[in-house]
């Protein structure tokens, strides 16, 4: 595309609205965009800019068409630049129309395939398919995919879910084909070209022209500095799952290695199953996939309560002569949950693992679960990461990377589900499969078997491919809704074992949960807020926490530390005039964020600390029991909130340990709209991590004292990521509460790293962090995931 400055990076028209054409990309920080067609003004628009970023919105005016082009100005005072401009005839064309965007197109002329990989949307439900250049259906294979940035920049519409894709396209003579997105009437074409020097022609073209168009608009340093910022964003682009599969599954000579090693502890697997009809080419891959694997001893389970002998006779004719299956034919077919116990009953390992009927297992998985009970013997339960195959068996996507034990995450989800792997005492201890919980089985009995487990281990490799048919809720999660409603039964009974009030209630995403834990009594909250100045802030944040907190027992601790404007000091005095449980507390020193919050403490009467930053603003009125119903438990040390700009999207939603630019910490999902699903929809889920941030953060004050407060070497940076890591240590869980939600609006109170003795402070307090966190930042966040990118915050897969 044409343009006179490309700083300007995206450009879309709405879903919502048809007229609003929406433009985004690097901002001068100062400047007000103006924007006009030809030389008429455009005053219909709307904008908003944040930390370098510009996201306009125009409504393109009647009869655009008579206009020839469209120009957007950054100004200020006498001064202006151009920041973006295009043919209005080009941006008319994609009104109304399917909106894409090609990641990229490889073509392997030795194997006659292409594949494409890209995004799409619209506000209805899309098409993609190939036609040849006669216009005439052409033969290719399509993988939907998440896109979570996608879902970042249309967040006006939830289309991230399935708006990526990949299409692999076989050809023989053909010299290109057309990517059709098709949706109702309108469609949209991409033409791709076979020919080898068309395809090399116009990516030099392409680039050349916009290189040299960048070069006379910014000059020398300016291009050095595009160049350097697209050989960033080409580093950290979303590495394709079709891609990383096979790089990262072993080689047949690691796997002749695996079946050649001896292991110290090798115990009996046993791998218990239910059959019932299975089909026949189903089962072939799955009783396969057992007989593949490296390591050796196991013994397969099979229970058939199918209604005829087809499974039976398929079974003995070709897998007769294999001494490590048991077949066991059932009377009559009684249900999921009673088969399967049936198939346990006959198991005679030390382990008990569990695979559906038509799913099949990765050749290392057994392998990977006695290495993990070997390196760790004190392990009761092991499960593993997973993804789906399509029906035909030849493509796997959709990929489940999970974090470890993460007990909260469970109670949300069944996020652990395959592979899952548990030791036989423990199962005789939470007995078998329950059939009132039938649909949700598993779910129960993985959470009973949890509640008793000494260790649970995690390994974190794709060994497990869950079938994707149109019967199953991998495929289609409304065919069994009533799994659900025994699902959320299932967490609602273990909280009832473990003595827990609470009521679990069903979400607007199928199979997720949310639990509402009560508050124990009215025990006093003590709010802690470091101030200087900022008077407006501080306000906002006070009227905020008195007009919206419905929870009423708290006090407020402002600690002041050098303002210099007399208005604060009579805002102070007003305050401590109007409001009993105010207190103004003085703090004379040089900032230290620690040294203060930890003189406040000592202050403080509450049972529990809320440490709060003065440019908070409430916005759900339970936040507070939100997050004091979980701090009462006794395994909890830290409660952190969800906070969002006041622009709705996200600034924190938890923290992960050696994530951005420094790996040092990161929040996760950062700027995404807070209110779409994300990756295993971890931004809408209450669950356990390693850091949350003190911006808004509760602790028992007990548990401060006992870690001796922040550690007062970090004055500025990694004090609240210090003290969760500390928090873990003593092993209390540090849990981020989904439904605690505030605004954050981080204002520029202290300043940040733009000073030399700064920046210095800054480089010494990252160098102490790592040196104190060296061996979580070698393993890597255990609530994440060892293969995701930390160059990036939305759970892509690292290369």
């Amino acid at each position: 595309m044409s343009r006179e400055l490309i700083e300007a990076e995206r450009e879309r028209f709405s879903l919502k609205e048809e007229n609003c054409y929406r433009i985004e990309g690097a901002w001068k920080t100062g400047y007000v965009p103006k924007v006009y067609v030809d030389k008429e003004q455009v005053t219909d628009i709307s904008y908003a800019e944040r930390e370098g970023q510009m996201e306009l919105s125009i409504k393109i005016p009647e009869h655009a068409q008579l206009y020839k082009k469209v120009y957007v100005y950054g100004v200020k005072g006498e001064a202006r630049y151009l920041w973006f401009s295009e043919q209005m005839k080009k941006i008319l064309r994609k009104q109304r129309k399917p909106q894409y965007f090609i990641d990229y197109a490889d073509v392997d002329f030795e194997q006659h395939r292409c594949m494409v990989s890209g995004w799409a949307v619209y506000s209805e439900p899309l098409e993609i398919y190939v036609e040849n250049e006669k216009g005439e259906r052409a033969e290719f294979s399509l993988e939907r995919v998440n896109r979570s940035d996608v879902q970042q920049q249309y967040q006006e519409w939830d289309v991230g879910k399935e708006s990526g894709f990949f299409l692999d396209i076989p050809f023989r003579e053909e010299k290109g084909f057309r990517v059709v997105f098709s949706a109702g009437k309108q469609r949209t074409i991409r033409y791709v070209s076979l020919q080898k020097r068309k395809i090399a022609g116009e990516k030099a073209e392409y680039y050349c022209q916009k290189g040299i168009h960048y070069l006379k608009a910014h000059g020398v340093a300016g291009f050095a500095k595009k160049l350097m910022k697209k050989a960033e964003e080409y580093k950290n682009r979303p590495y394709p799952y079709t891609r990383w599969y096979p790089k990262h599954m072993p080689s047949q000579a690691e796997l002749e290695k695996q079946r050649e090693q001896s292991f110290a502890y090798a115990p009996l697997i046993s791998i218990v199953i239910p059959l019932y009809n299975t089909p026949q080419q189903y089962l072939k891959e799955l009783l396969d996939s057992v007989q593949a694997q490296t390591y050796g001893k196991f013994q397969l389970c099979l229970a058939d309560g199918s209604d005829n002998g087809d499974v039976e006779a398929y079974i003995r004719e070709h897998y007769g002569n294999e001494k490590r299956f048991v077949y066991h034919r059932l009377e009559e077919n009684d249900g999921i949950s009673r088969n399967t116990n049936e198939a346990i009953k006959i198991a005679e390992g030390d382990f008990i693992m569990f695979s559906d009927h038509d799913d099949t297992l990765a050749p290392n998985a057994l392998y990977e679960i006695v290495k993990e009970l070997n390196d760790y013997p004190e392990t009761d339960v092991v499960y593993t990461d997973e993804d789906k195959v399509t029906m035909d068996g030849k493509r796997y996507y959709d990929p489940h990377f999970k974090p470890n034990f993460n007990l909260d995450m469970l109670r949300c989800n069944n996020y652990i589900c395959h592979i899952f792997v548990v030791k036989r005492e423990i199962v005789d201890q939470v007995g078998l499969l329950r059939k009132e919980y039938d649909g949700a089985q598993d779910f129960d009995f993985v959470l009973r078997c949890c509640e008793k487990a000494h260790r649970i281990g995690h390994v974190a490799k794709i060994l497990y491919h869950w079938r994707n048919h149109p019967a199953s809720t991998a495929g289609n999660p409304e065919s069994k809704m009533y799994a659900y409603e025994a699902g959320r039964a299932a967490v609602q009974a273990h909280y009832d074992r473990l003595g827990i009030r609470a009521e679990v209630s069903m979400t607007e995403q199928w199979g997720r949960y949310r639990t509402k834990l009560f508050v124990e009594g009215t025990p006093l909250v003590s709010v802690i807020i470091p101030n200087k100045d900022h008077k407006a802030d501080l306000e906002r944040c006070l009227r905020s926490l008195y007009e919206k907190t419905s929870y009423d027992n708290f006090e407020i601790l402002i600690v002041e530390n050098n303002s210099t404007g007399k208005e604060i000091f009579r805002y102070y005095k007003e305050l401590e005039e109007n409001y009993d449980n105010i207190r103004v507390l003085r703090w004379e020193g040089a900032f230290n964020y620690s040294a203060i919050n930890n003189y406040a403490a000592k202050e403080a009467k509450g049972e529990y600390l809320l440490l709060l930053n003065n440019d908070i603003e409430v916005k759900s009125e339970k936040w507070m029991e939100e997050m004091l119903s979980y701090c009462q438990r006794e395994d909890v040390g830290i409660v952190g909130a969800k906070l969002l700009y006041p622009n709705e999207k996200i600034q924190h939603a938890g923290v992960i340990i050696g994530m951005g630019p420094s790996h040092t910490a990161g929040h996760i999902f950062y700027n995404f709209p807070g209110d779409q699903f994300v990756y295993a929809g971890r931004t809408q889920t209450t669950q356990d991590l390693s850091a949350v941030t003190a911006a808004c953060m509760m602790t028992k004050k007990s548990l401060y004292e006992e870690l001796g407060g922040m550690d007062e070497d970090f004055q500025v940076a990694f004090n609240d990521i210090d003290f969760c890591l500390r928090m873990r240590e003593i092993g209390k869980l540090v849990v981020f509460q989904a439904y605690a939600e505030l605004y954050h609006h981080e204002s520029l109170t202290r300043g940040y790293e733009n000073r030399p003795e700064n920046r210095k402070r800054f480089k010494d307090e990252t160098r102490r962090f790592k040196s104190r966190w060296k061996e979580i930042l070698r393993k890597g966040d255990p609530y994440y995931n060892p293969n995701f990118s930390l160059e990036r915050s939305d759970c892509v897969l690292s290369e």
